[in-house]
């Protein structure tokens, strides 16, 4: 099979966010004709790149956009039909509605098909979604899961009869997640803060923020926090900040654009992503880890899920929910400068390493090879 004789139509509702694209940049290069379905919208995300580089963007109107295992694209059948691609890559669950829709279409015209994993929790879903996964595992060609833990639950659901790759779904692009100095918009945004401890994610329960302003009531009140990102807790947040009078202490920035975080993220000191493990979730992943890492700004995360196993030995693992040692852990951080700097230089290692876009392309390409045969 020749490179240049692969098509790949590729859906994903995550590729709304721009900063993903370098993966697709990075496929293009090794030969392949790229086509890519993204939602007009999804929720209150509107796509951030409309024009690939190397390959082609095609903006469809999405049902239930913004319903993680509900929604799809009603004029799909179209575009598979005019691409005619030797592979569909479905960007989405096994159990989601828009990879049985899919996958519907890949056995009518007898196309190879993959999914992407990241329920890391075994589950019995109800009908239908019990069905629409059990369809799925029985026609994919292969499947790719986030994690080895991801793989696992596959497994024991009876996803036994194809390979299961263990790829990340985007990595970093390390030519733009690098450190810079960004001093105008640290005063800009913290005035003369000593030390900002930075989070950036959902606020939502899960993510830990409380713990995080929890132990922040430990600090000096010179470590300021910066917290990046909305959604449904922040009443909460911002009610647990004034029980703790940390109003001149805490900056709530609201969301960032992906293009804007690398600026971001070179303002602050270290970043901690505090995730609690729930009965029905626990980290998969925490992208937002090796973003800092590829800027050398130091991560200190909680045991939840898979934190231990993106940072590995490059920055700080605390126990999940035990906001007082997160707060040891911080100062023991910021007591040591020439030990911060070498978990900042270990992280960019790190990350040059395992999880570069062209490394996750790399893989992905691994896998298009297989089903090609």
């Amino acid at each position: 099979m020749k490179n240049s004789a692969l098509r790949v139509l590729m859906i994903s509702k995550a590729l709304v966010v721009g900063a993903y694209h370098k993966k697709l940049e990075e496929l293009a290069r090794l030969g392949i004709e790229l086509h890519l379905i993204i939602p007009t919208h999804y929720g209150n995300q509107r796509p951030e790149i409309l024009h690939g580089n190397g390959y082609t963007i095609h903006v469809l109107p999405i049902i239930f956009s913004g319903k993680n295992h509900f929604h799809f694209y009603p004029h799909l059948k179209h575009y598979i039909q005019n691409i005619k691609p030797d592979i569909l890559h479905i960007d989405e669950e096994a159990h989601s509605f828009v990879t049985y829709y899919a996958m519907r279409y890949a056995v009518q015209f007898h196309i190879p098909a993959l999914f992407f994993n990241w329920q890391n929790i075994y589950k019995r879903y109800p009908w239908p979604f019990r069905e629409f996964e059990q369809y799925n595992f029985s026609h994919v060609a292969v499947g790719i899961a986030g994690s080895k833990e991801i793989r696992d639950v596959l497994l024991k659901k009876g996803c036994t009869k194809i390979e299961i790759s263990i790829i990340p779904q985007f990595g970093v692009d390390t030519t733009v997640y690098c450190p810079s100095s960004q001093q105008k918009l640290r005063k800009q945004l913290f005035g003369d803060a000593e030390k900002i401890i930075g989070f950036a994610g959902r606020f939502v329960e899960e993510k830990g923020v409380l713990d995080l302003l929890e132990a922040a009531s430990f600090l000096p009140k010179a470590m300021h926090v910066a917290l990046i990102g909305s959604g449904p807790q922040q009443s909460a947040i911002e009610r647990r900040i004034r029980q703790l009078k940390l109003q001149d202490r805490v900056h709530i920035l609201g969301s960032v654009k992906s293009t804007a975080m690398p600026k971001y993220l070179n303002t602050m000191d270290c970043i901690v992503l505090p995730s609690l493990t729930h009965p029905n979730w626990k980290e998969q992943f925490g992208r937002i880890l090796i973003e800092a890492m590829a800027c050398e700004v130091p991560v200190i995360g909680s045991s939840s899920g898979e934190i231990p196993n993106v940072i590995g030995d490059a920055g700080y693992i605390f126990p999940e929910g035990n906001s007082m040692i997160l707060a040891d852990v911080i100062q023991k951080l910021f007591d040591d400068e020439e030990q911060r700097k070498k978990i900042g230089s270990a992280g960019r290692a790190r990350v040059e390493q395992c999880y570069t876009q062209k490394i996750i392309a790399e893989s992905t390409f691994e896998v298009y090879k297989i089903m090609g045969k």
